[in-house]
């Protein structure tokens, strides 16, 4: 069961730890007196050399300290934790769920709404765009959403906020600020052909005319979903996505990231719909070769690219897993592999996070 925080605060308790407690033994060893050892020191010798027993003490401790200090500290340092839900209590019986409240650049969100009767008048926003709500199967009175935070979306603070008609009529409104940070991408310098990076006057003109398709595309929302279940990888067996994010320099000229997974696979792996829907487009676009796009509703889409062969046509329904064609290294590649991308209400998503984190 997924464990909320509640969006308040919270007393603390200051403990002190194993590493805390070896110091200041140590310290304390440092400065006792010489005379309180000396004796000791020179028991049952008397002809042994005088000695700085507090030195020859501090010594010890000092050493012992240098051992048994790592390990302490590797086992009482925390780790790094993972983002944790948070839920805000709206009144009236009304709950709102986020799974976090800081976000990078590229993440994805899940969103819940609980409490509210009248499902279908509910309204929720996220920086001023309207983000999709669906009820659950089950509990009833529960609303689902995802907020795609998109990959060069300026870091700062951006609410999530619905909005409903309380029982007296009147309007309601509850929400709670999500953060976005800088995302850590690394730079990926590649060499490809020279009309990749310059196309002449006709190349240029297809490249634009293959973008507004895209945005026309993006810009259709299914009012439904059109998936049933947990998205998948497109891939079968045992698969390693990599790239998402990476800003790439092209012969040397700085290009927008990358943003999409890349899947390093043999040329004619099948590839797969990672759940079911409609398919947008299916054809050969001049950046990313022969192309296939899924619409699986409320604003969410993926997209295939540079694949060898395209198994399916514009308009098809899909099923989850079904076969839609197969990796190649059409368009602007380097090598056979297969591109995934995820677009969530225009948001350039990190693919893997759908797989992931969706309950």
């Amino acid at each position: 069961m997924t464990r909320w925080l509640t969006a308040q605060a919270s007393s603390a308790t200051i403990k002190t730890t194993p590493v805390d407690r070896l110091l200041a033994i140590t310290t304390q060893s440092l400065r006792v007196p010489a005379s309180s050892f000396c004796d000791w020191c020179h028991m049952g010798n008397a002809s042994a050399k005088r000695c700085d027993c507090a030195a020859i003490v501090g010594k010890i401790a000092f050493l012992l300290a240098s051992l048994v200090f790592p390990l302490l500290t590797q086992a009482t340092t925390p780790k790094n934790k993972a983002p944790q839900p948070v839920k805000k209590n709206c009144g009236s019986g009304v709950v709102l769920k986020v799974s976090a409240v800081v976000a990078a650049q590229g993440s994805l969100l899940l969103t819940e709404v609980q409490g509210l009767e009248d499902l279908e008048k509910v309204k929720a926003e996220w920086d001023g765009r309207g983000v999709p709500l669906w009820p659950a199967s089950q509990p009833p009175h529960v609303l689902h959403g995802m907020i795609g935070v998109d990959l060069e979306k300026a870091p700062g603070s951006y609410e999530w906020k619905i909005s409903w008609t309380a029982a007296d009529g009147s309007a309601a409104t509850c929400g709670l600020p999500v953060t976005v940070r800088s995302g850590k991408f690394a730079t990926e310098r590649l060499t490809v052909e020279k009309q990749y990076v310059q196309p002449d006057p006709e190349q240029q003109k297809r490249a634009e005319e293959d973008q507004k398709k895209m945005r026309a595309i993006y810009d259709t929302e299914t009012p439904e979903a059109l998936w049933k279940g947990k998205f998948r990888l497109p891939l079968k067996g045992d698969v390693a996505g990599r790239n998402f994010g990476r800003r790439r320099v092209l012969n040397g000229e700085a290009r927008s990231p990358h943003t999409g997974i890349d899947f390093p696979a043999a040329a004619g792996t099948p590839v797969f719909a990672a759940q079911a829907g409609k398919v947008a487009l299916a054809e050969d676009l001049y950046y990313s070769g022969n192309t296939v796009v899924i619409d699986h509703g409320f604003g969410i889409y993926t997209l295939y690219a540079h694949l060898s062969e395209i198994g399916v046509h514009a308009g098809d329904t899909v099923a989850a897993s079904a076969e839609i064609g197969k990796v190649g290294a059409t368009g602007r590649v380097t090598g056979p592999h297969l591109h995934w991308g995820l677009t969530i209400d225009h948001a350039r998503v990190n693919g893997l996070l759908i797989v992931q984190k969706q309950p």
